[in-house]
């Protein structure tokens, strides 16, 4: 199911607790209260703006004639909460323990879907509309009565209910996190449920709420939720679990008689009958398995394979197709992130500095055959980008943290430095080595060292070997700085556990959002999420005036106002110095066995695939006789 965050890509992812809810009587004085104010809605949006009307017969950027059939089989691009790029050990995806597999999130039923050609909008799903109270504090959904769980059974609005609530009380971090706005929700019957949300509530949480799955009660009645687990649990989604091997594959079987197959919302999506994931721990052996055809689809995160790889006899001969398919999401912000909880961190001069060491025109060059562009901004490739002086408007959210936050926020937003290519710009180092002076580090002994004579070292964590070329360059830099700095390979479930714990020095992070960011902001830049483990923040942010901009984000009542925010939030960000911002690209690249179909566009903020594309079995047929 689409949820109104998508889940985190490389480019670029129960039981009721006392006092949830004031109680069955009174929730439902309270609803009967509502009533006469409330607006009954086919779709929610941030904004309140719906592309599509009620009634409508499918999204514009299917095809509802899509036939059913085939398979569909890619590596892991994209994941969401304990989903792992590299490996699975559970099925278990919305709590923090395990390693769960890619896409459990088919299987499940939500109570709204995404439109992937709108910024925010969700049509109903499980529900078929909505009432929303005039304070929007109050959703109260009408569950479709032809809902149902893979094994026949009724989903009612209990089991929305007990969902909710569970997820609010054991979920993933990341999910309590969003959720903290929500008061709790309580079944008024079978086909309505009511979620009530907390005053000042952040404006995405509704959608978020909408996009969560729902559960069967009756079975978590016998199993444990906040476990790790192989057991496949009881779906309602499109797709149900099917053969798998832990680690290696999994694959997901087409539900045939799905009851939501016929919703607006589902039509012409949805066509394989089989959707298949591999786990490679390598991408050069990934790209191997896609040329010997072990899978029929690959998204290129390598720019040298894409430059100089596809030159096999099946693309040369047509069997294998190669596109490239626009991204017009915010491209988001990657890069080396420190850990400022540890005290070597501490003083965003000496983080400042350390970004004159990465000679990124280099890099791109030596290493990423010039296909990327450099990253300045968490919200890249997007109108919320902050760029030239402050605007009046953003001066004045700004204007009472003057003194507070570093005088760069009321200037020109930091941009990272152009290096001359070489790989080792004798002007950026110099500087370098003069602003680590200024700021109390020099020279002894040939060693960086800190007010206490102690060297500055520290160590680069990844999980995946391919990134290895990309830091040897701005470790050799940083020993021309007299800073030692080591990189460890761990394997994906070390390394999640070490992110959850914050147990790392510097690490790459990818902070993805979407074009209408909301509570997501909090889960990677709060001082909440700073001391919770398993958040986002992994620089471990915790700056009165971050969380300030992120509640105005939250708190805005129109586009413009949001943008304004966003761009102020920015400043901030990028003059604290959390990170050596690294690249983006603006696409997708991506290469297929030509066995399939696909609407003529793909939807405006999504790849579109495997969602809307479909198995030709006449293509695959001319691809078999060929050989």
């Amino acid at each position: 199911m689409s949820l109104p965050r998508k889940p985190l890509s490389r480019r670029r992812v129960l039981v009721l607790s006392a006092g949830a809810f004031a109680g069955p009587v009174l929730l439902r004085s309270q609803s009967a209260a509502f009533a006469a104010d409330e607006v009954e809605t086919h779709g929610i949006s941030a904004f309140g703006d719906l592309k599509y009307p009620a009634g409508f017969k499918h999204f514009d950027y299917v095809n509802p004639n899509a036939p059913k059939g085939g398979v569909f089989s890619e590596t892991v691009t994209s994941r969401q909460y304990n989903q792992n790029f590299l490996t699975f050990n559970s099925l278990n995806s919305f709590i923090l323990k395990g390693d769960a597999a890619r896409a459990m999130e088919l299987t499940f039923a939500t109570l709204m879907a995404s439109a992937e050609d709108e910024r925010d909008a969700m049509y109903g799903l499980a529900a078929d509309k909505v009432r929303i109270s005039a304070d929007g504090l109050v959703y109260r959904y009408h569950i479709r009565p032809e809902a149902r769980f893979h094994d026949g059974t009724k989903l009612t609005a209990k089991d929305v209910a007990f969902s909710l609530n569970l997820l609010k009380e054991k979920g993933h971090p990341l999910i309590t996190q969003q959720m903290r706005d929500v008061k709790g929700a309580e079944a008024d019957d079978d086909e309505t449920v009511t979620v009530r949300f907390a005053e000042k509530r952040a404006r995405d949480v509704p959608l978020f709420v909408a996009g969560l799955p729902i559960f069967s009660r009756a079975y978590y009645a016998t199993h444990e939720f906040d476990q790790s687990t192989l057991d496949v649990p009881m779906g309602s989604g499109p797709y149900r679990v099917g053969r798998f091997e832990p680690g290696r594959y999994i694959e997901y079987q087409r539900v045939a008689d799905w009851w939501g197959a016929k919703l607006p919302v589902s039509i012409g999506q949805y066509n394989f009958d089989t959707v298949r994931y591999e786990y490679y721990r390598d991408r050069d052996v990934a790209f191997e398995g896609f040329k010997a055809k072990s899978y029929l689809f690959r998204e290129e995160f390598t720019s040298r394979t894409w430059a100089t790889g596809y030159d096999f006899p099946a693309i040369r001969d047509g069997r294998v197709k190669r596109e490239e398919i626009p991204d017009n999401t915010p491209s988001g912000g990657q890069g080396w992130v420190f850990n400022t909880r540890r005290a070597k961190f501490s003083n965003p001069r000496l983080r400042e500095a350390l970004n004159y060491a990465f000679d990124f025109e280099w890099t791109n060059k030596t290493i990423m055959y010039g296909a990327y562009r450099r990253t300045h901004s968490v919200f890249q490739n997007s109108d919320m980008m902050a760029q030239g002086l402050p605007s009046p408007e953003e001066r004045k959210l700004l204007e009472p943290w003057r003194g507070k936050v570093p005088d760069q926020v009321f200037g020109e937003p930091f941009v990272p430095p152009v290096s001359d290519g070489s790989g080792q710009d004798r002007a950026l180092l110099r500087k370098a080595s003069q602003m680590l002076q200024d700021a109390g580090f020099p020279i002894r002994n040939g060693k960086r060292v800190n007010a206490r004579g102690e060297p500055i070292a520290f160590e680069f964590l990844i999980d995946e070997p391919s990134f290895q070329p990309h830091h040897m360059p701005l470790i050799k830099n940083l020993a021309t700085l007299g800073i030692e700095a080591t990189l460890r390979i761990v394997d994906p479930v070390q390394y999640k556990a070490r992110t959850d714990e914050f147990d790392f020095d510097v690490t790459v992070v990818r902070m993805s959002f979407s074009t209408t960011p909301g509570e997501a902001l909090r889960t990677y830049f709060s001082s909440v999420a700073a001391a919770t483990k398993g958040s986002q923040n992994l620089a471990g942010i915790a700056n009165p005036a971050v969380d300030a901009l992120i509640d105005r984000i939250i708190d805005v009542k129109t586009r413009t106002e949001l943008v304004i925010a966003a761009r102020a939030l920015d400043r901030v960000l990028r003059a604290g110095q959390y990170w050596i911002p690294q690249w983006h690209r603006a696409s997708h690249p991506i290469a297929y066995w030509d066995v399939f179909g696909h609407p003529e566009a793909p939807p405006y903020y999504a790849r579109g695939a495997p969602e809307t594309w479909w198995y030709d079995r006449d293509k695959a047929a001319r691809l078999e006789r060929s050989g």
